[in-house]
C-alpha cells in the first residue's frame, strides 16, 4: 500500500471518531440530563485522547515525507497531502496529557456555566476559568515555542490560518477609528423612528415551526440536518448530519428568528463543502472566518434585507395569528431588524455595534492568554471597554457581561476575531456576487437559488483546497477590503 493510500485510511478513521464526538457534543448541549455530564466528559475526554493519538501515529510523519515525494500523486491528492501535514503538523505540537486535561477541564467549566451564569456567579465560573486559562496557556506556549510565533498567534492560527495579531491590530485599529462615530450618526437618524415592539407571549413551538420554514425558504437539507434548543445557539454536527440549534424566548421571537437564519449560513456551508474530499482536511472549512463570513451573509446581507423582512413580517405574522397587527407590519419589522441600539449581549447584537463586542473580547483574549492580565481583571476590563466602546456599565453584571459567552470555557481563545473578519468577508462577497447576480429581485421572489449557487461555486465547493487569501481572490478578484464592510453600513443605515 502507498503512503499515500495508509494517510487516507488513517484519516478516514479520524473522520469517524470526529463523527462520533460531534454528535455526542451536540447531545451533551442539547438532550443530555445533568447527571450524565460527568460520564459523558470522561468519554469525550478519552475519545478527544484517541482523535489526537491516531493523527499523531508514529507512522504518521515518516508516511507523509514518503507522499511528499511521490511522483505519481494526483493534483487533489497533493492539496489533501498540504492539509493533512497542516493538521498532523499542528496535532503533534501537544501531547496527549494536555489534549486530555484541557478536554476535561473545558467540559467541567462549560457544563457549570450553564447554571452559573443564570445565577450571576462569577466566583465559581472564575474558579473553573482559571485552570482553563491554565491550560490553554500551556498550549499557546508549546505550540508558539515549536513555531517561532507569538503565544496568541498560534491559538489565532488554529482558527485563522495566516492571521496574526499585528493584521488584526490594524483592521480593528481602523474600524475603531470610524465606527463610534458610525454609531452616534445612526443613533441620532434613528432617534425619530417609532417602532411597536410585538408581543407575546409567543409560542415556542410555533417559534420552532417559523424558523424551520426560514430554513426551508433557505435552502436547508433537512434530509442532513436538524433545528433543537441549547442555551447558546449554534451549529455543530458533520456535513452529512448537521445540528443547529437556537433558544426561544417567549416574549421576543425576533431574536430566535434571526439567529436560526444566522446558524443556517453556518449549516448550508457545510453541506456545501466537496464531497470528494469528505473526511479529510481539505474538505473542511478553510477558517472561522470563512465560516463566519457564511453565516452573516445570512442573517446580515440577506436575513435583514428589506425584502426579505418585509417576507419575515408577514410569515411571522401568519405564524402567530397577529394580521391584524400593527406591530407585524412591514415597515415596523423592517425598523425592529435595522434598529441599532448598544446593549450588553454579542449575539442579539445589531451589525453596526456588533463589531466592539468582538474588538472587546479579542483585546481580552489576547493579553490573557499572553499573561498580561489574570482571570481576575476580566470584570474590571470588561467593564472599563464596555463603557468606552458602548457607553454601557457592566459593574456587577456577569450573567449579560463577561459570563454571557461559551467559547472561553472550553479554551477557544483565538476565535472571537472570526466573528467580525467574517463580516468583512460577507461585504465583499456580495459586494461581488452583485457583479453577476440580481441579489434583490432573488430576496424579493425568495428564490435563492442563484444566491447559494454563487456561494456554493465561489466558497462552499473549494473546502480548504486553497488559502484564505486564495479563496477571497478567486472569489472577489482581491485580498479581504474591510472598505466593503465600512460601505455597506453606510448604505444600509445612514443613506435612505
Amino acid at each position: 500500500m502507498k503512503a499515500i493510500e495508509k494517510i487516507e485510511k488513517q484519516f478516514q478513521k479520524l473522520s469517524s471518531y470526529s463523527h462520533l464526538a460531534a454528535i455526542c457534543g451536540w447531545d451533551q448541549a442539547t438532550m443530555m440530563p445533568d447527571g450524565g455530564n460527568d460520564a459523558r466528559s470522561k468519554a469525550m475526554s478519552d475519545l478527544a485522547v484517541l482523535c489526537h493519538e491516531t493523527l499523531t501515529d508514529s507512522r504518521m510523519g515518516e508516511w507523509i515525507t514518503t507522499a511528499e515525494s511521490d511522483t505519481s500523486l494526483t493534483n487533489e491528492q497533493r492539496t489533501n497531502l498540504r492539509e493533512i501535514k497542516r493538521a498532523w503538523t499542528q496535532a503533534t505540537q501537544l501531547p496527549s496529557e494536555l489534549v486530555e486535561k484541557k478536554s476535561l477541564l473545558g467540559s467541567k467549566c462549560e457544563h457549570e456555566w450553564r447554571s452559573q451564569r443564570g445565577k450571576n456567579d462569577w466566583p465559581r465560573f472564575a474558579e473553573n476559568l482559571k485552570k482553563v486559562v491554565e491550560a490553554s496557556r500551556e498550549e499557546a506556549n508549546t505550540r508558539a515555542t515549536q513555531t517561532g510565533v507569538r503565544p496568541y498567534d498560534a491559538m489565532l492560527d488554529l482558527y485563522e490560518p495566516g492571521m496574526t495579531t499585528e493584521k488584526l491590530d490594524i483592521l480593528f485599529g481602523d474600524l475603531k477609528s470610524w465606527l463610534p462615530n458610525l454609531i452616534q450618526k445612526v443613533l441620532e437618524k434613528q432617534k425619530s423612528t417609532v417602532i411597536t415592539e410585538p408581543k407575546g407571549p409567543f409560542d415556542t413551538d410555533k417559534q420552532a415551526a417559523l424558523g424551520k420554514q426560514m430554513m426551508e425558504i433557505l435552502g436547508f437539507n433537512f434530509n442532513h440536518g436538524r433545528l433543537d434548543v441549547s442555551v447558546h445557539p449554534f451549529c455543530g454536527g458533520v456535513p452529512s448530519d448537521v445540528r443547529i440549534t437556537t433558544r426561544y424566548d417567549e416574549q421576543d421571537f425576533t431574536s430566535a428568528i434571526m439567529g436560526v437564519v444566522h446558524e443556517t449560513g453556518h449549516a448550508r456551508y457545510e453541506q456545501g463543502l466537496p464531497k470528494s474530499y469528505a473526511g479529510f482536511p481539505a474538505g473542511e472549512a478553510r477558517s472561522m472566518g470563512i465560516h463566519e463570513s457564511q453565516s452573516l451573509f445570512f442573517e446580515m446581507q440577506l436575513g435583514r434585507h428589506p425584502f426579505f423582512v418585509d417576507h419575515l413580517a408577514t410569515l411571522s405574522a401568519e405564524a402567530f395569528d397577529k394580521q391584524d397587527d400593527a406591530a407585524f407590519g412591514r415597515e415596523n419589522i423592517n425598523a425592529l431588524y435595522q434598529r441599532v441600539r448598544p446593549g450588553y449581549i454579542r449575539v442579539d447584537a445589531d451589525e453596526v455595534t456588533y463589531p466592539a463586542h468582538v474588538i472587546l473580547r479579542f483585546e481580552i483574549e489576547r493579553d490573557l492568554i499572553e499573561g498580561k492580565i489574570e482571570v481576575d481583571d476580566i470584570p474590571a476590563l470588561w467593564n472599563q471597554k464596555m463603557q468606552e466602546y458602548l457607553g454601557l456599565s457592566t459593574d456587577g453584571e456577569y450573567t449579560n457581561g463577561c459570563m454571557q459567552d461559551i467559547h472561553w470555557t472550553d479554551g477557544s481563545f483565538g476565535y472571537f476575531p472570526s466573528y467580525t473578519l467574517g463580516a468583512m468577508y460577507a461585504a465583499q462577497f456580495m459586494h461581488a456576487m452583485r457583479k453577476t447576480v440580481d441579489v434583490d429581485a432573488c430576496i424579493k421572489a425568495l428564490d435563492f437559488t442563484p444566491i447559494n449557487s454563487w456561494l456554493e461555486e465561489n466558497i462552499w465547493s473549494k473546502g480548504s483546497t486553497l488559502s484564505t487569501d486564495e479563496l477571497v481572490i478567486q472569489a472577489t478578484g482581491e485580498p479581504l477590503n474591510p472598505e466593503y464592510f465600512k460601505q455597506h453600513l453606510i448604505a444600509r443605515y445612514l443613506i435612505d
